[in-house]
C-alpha cells in the first residue's frame, strides 16, 4: 500500500511595510510526527523480529519486504559483481514477521 502526504499552503500577499511583523503561536503537540520519527531502523525490525516471533531476519530480507509494501530503501552498495547472482529470497514465515513488525512501528 502506498501512503502519499500532501500539505497545501495558503498564503496572502499583501503590501505591508517591512518593520510591520507578523505573530503566529504553532503548537508542535498538535502536529503529527515526522518521517524520520515514525521509521524503525532495520536493527529495531530484527530485534522485533527475534523477540516477538523468534526469528532471525537479515537486512537483505528486510529490504525484500520493505520494496514489496511500496516503501523507499536506500541504493544498495554492496553489488555483486557477476551479472546474474542467485540472490535469496525472503521465506513467507519471515516475511509476514517482518511484515508485522512494519506494522508495529506503523510504517505500513
Amino acid at each position: 500500500m502506498l501512503v502519499t502526504t500532501h500539505v497545501e499552503t495558503v498564503v496572502l500577499l499583501s503590501q505591508q511595510k517591512p518593520d510591520d511583523t507578523i505573530e503566529i503561536d504553532l503548537d508542535l503537540d498538535e502536529l503529527d510526527a515526522t518521517s524520520a520519527e515514525t521509521k524503525a531502523t532495520y536493527q529495531e525490525i530484527k530485534d522485533y523480529v527475534l523477540k516477538e516471533f523468534g526469528l532471525k531476519v537479515s537486512n537483505l530480507y528486510i529490504s525484500q519486504i520493505k520494496r514489496k509494501c511500496g516503501i523507499e530503501v536506500g541504493e544498495n552498495y554492496n553489488l555483486p559483481k557477476t551479472e546474474n547472482p542467485k540472490v535469496p529470497q525472503c521465506p513467507k514465515e519471515k516475511e509476514d514477521a517482518i511484515k508485522a513488525a512494519l506494522k508495529y512501528f506503523a510504517m505500513i
